[in-house]
């Protein structure tokens, strides 16, 4: 494991990290639009902006809310049924959908703070504003791999590669828009 110690690594690694998982958290915290088509079609850095670019009143609508709630059980109904969870893995499946649950709550949770706050903010408030959605991802990502992991250790073969494709076809598809958008 390679360990970043400056900043700016942390926060890259903690935003590609981040990347990895938004097959399983879905837009937890959309705040205006549709943030996962827009994360998929942008550089990590400009996902970071762009999530953080909504206005504060979009961020803290009960809407956006409701919408990223919302989206994260639609994420979770429909990997539920693509991952063919079976009963004997009903416990894994319940700590994971409940941590995914719980990281979607703490990033709206996040952005309402972040806009009742918005107006008074200074420009050094602001940055340390993104630091901390940083550190939430993070905190959200320690909490989903364990519960991910459990999970996947106790999938048939089959349902193992029906996961890793997911995983892998992400990837591929988020590398590649990144990398013709480069050009």
């Amino acid at each position: 494991m390679i360990r970043f110690t400056h900043p700016t690594a942390r926060a890259a690694t903690a935003a590609a990290t981040l990347l990895g998982a938004i097959v399983f958290a879905g837009p937890s915290f959309a705040a205006s639009g549709d943030l996962s088509q827009a994360a998929a079609t942008k550089p990590p850095a400009a996902r970071e902006i762009l999530a953080q670019a909504a206005s504060p009143e979009a961020i803290a609508s009960p809407t956006a809310e409701r919408a990223g709630i919302a989206s994260v059980e639609a994420r979770i109904t429909e990997l539920h049924k693509r991952l063919h969870i079976t009963d004997a893995q009903k416990t894994q499946w319940d700590n994971l959908a409940q941590v995914m649950r719980d990281n979607a709550q703490a990033m709206v949770d996040l952005q309402k703070q972040r806009a009742a706050n918005a107006k008074s903010l200074n420009a050094v408030d602001v940055v340390k504003s993104y630091g901390s959605v940083i550190e939430a991802h993070e905190a959200g990502m320690k909490k989903f791999i364990p519960a991910f992991e459990a999970l996947y250790n106790s999938m048939s073969d089959a349902q193992k590669k029906i996961a890793d494709s997911l995983f892998r076809s992400r990837a591929r598809a988020a590398a590649k828009k990144e990398a013709k958008e480069s050009k």
